[in-house]
């Protein structure tokens, strides 16, 4: 590891997809809704065909809440596969952000990374539907920053620009590590911001892009872990090296 883990004041953290099981909550109402049509479709498929809807959602619409995001986004999706999305289809993906499950590891890493740093949350939501997923997370984030507070959803520069800012109000500028799952919302403009970091490669063992759209870039993280308790131990090995 050529990362010193130990030389940051803070962390920045994408919520869905490294800390919140995104695919999970998404594919628990769009695979059942797709295999209504067709029962050969799997939850991977769905997530697939629905990705790049999200995204361009995102881009067309980038003051839209999220919840409505998800709306639209499942409606483009069955207007692709010509399967109806019916209101109520629409409603249960829109409305089902704080059901969407926590990973089993995030609660007790992020607590045990509490202890070297402050922590920020940079994610594409809205602030009500984070402050669901915050209660599964368990943990009081000393700074949160969203798509809705920003106006716009990553990976647009402008969110990055947003978390630069409020870094250098608290004082951390130079000391700010960015941890994130995907590489196309994260990783790439992160990168573009001169922003160091560490991938949690939630999807290691599983090929493709699963519900985020390919990177279009490539990019290297600083540092490549499989899991947010990988992490923690990491950062633990190194502030126990220093102590």
């Amino acid at each position: 590891m050529t990362l010193d883990l130990t030389a940051y004041d803070a962390l920045s953290f994408d919520c869905y997809g490294t800390l919140i099981d995104w695919e999970a909550g998404i594919a628990a109402v769009i695979g059942p809704w797709a295999r209504r049509f067709d029962a050969s479709i799997t939850d991977e498929q769905a997530l697939v065909a629905y990705a790049e809807h999200e995204a361009a959602v995102e881009r067309d619409s980038p003051t839209a809440r999220y919840p409505d995001v998800l709306r639209e986004a499942f409606r483009r999706l069955g207007a692709e596969l010509g399967f109806d999305v019916t209101d109520a289809d629409a409603d249960a993906l829109g409305g089902s952000v704080p059901a969407w499950p926590a990973f089993d590891d995030s609660a007790e890493a992020l607590q045990r990374l509490k202890r070297h740093y402050r922590l920020i949350i940079l994610s594409n939501v809205d602030r009500e539907s984070f402050a669901g997923s915050n209660r599964r997370l368990g943990v009081e984030f000393d700074e949160i920053i969203t798509a809705e507070d920003v106006g716009s959803y990553k990976p647009a520069p402008a969110n990055f620009a947003a978390l630069a800012r409020r870094v250098d109000e608290i004082g951390a500028t130079g000391r700010l590590l960015h941890v994130a799952q995907s590489l196309f919302h994260d990783h790439v403009p992160a990168k573009a911001a001169g922003l160091p970091g560490v991938w949690i490669n939630r999807r290691h063992a599983r090929p493709g892009w699963g519900a985020t759209p390919d990177p279009r870039a490539v990019v290297t993280p600083d540092l490549e872990l499989p899991s947010m308790a990988a992490f923690a131990d990491a950062v633990d090995a190194a502030f126990a090296r220093t102590a």
